[in-house]
């Protein structure tokens, strides 16, 4: 089934994308990729070396805590 998987923090959307999700495995996927996206994001956000190392040493799951997960059918 597709699903539109969002993420959203104080009514910002963090990522937002749909995937093809049947079971835990695809589900966990999905999760997976949106991570990655995430993560990428930040990286390409960093404007120096000096900030890449900040960057590095603060943690992505910072960034989540308490944001909000939403799964609607696409």
């Amino acid at each position: 089934m597709k699903v539109k998987l969002q993420i959203r923090k104080n009514g910002n959307a963090l990522y937002e994308d749909v995937h093809d999700i049947s079971d835990a495995d695809s589900f966990g996927l999905a999760c997976a990729h949106a991570w990655t996206q995430l993560r990428e994001r930040r990286m390409a956000e960093v404007s120096s070396v000096g900030a890449l190392f900040e960057a590095l040493d603060n943690d992505l799951l910072d960034e989540l805590y308490g944001a909000e997960i939403r799964l609607c059918k696409a």
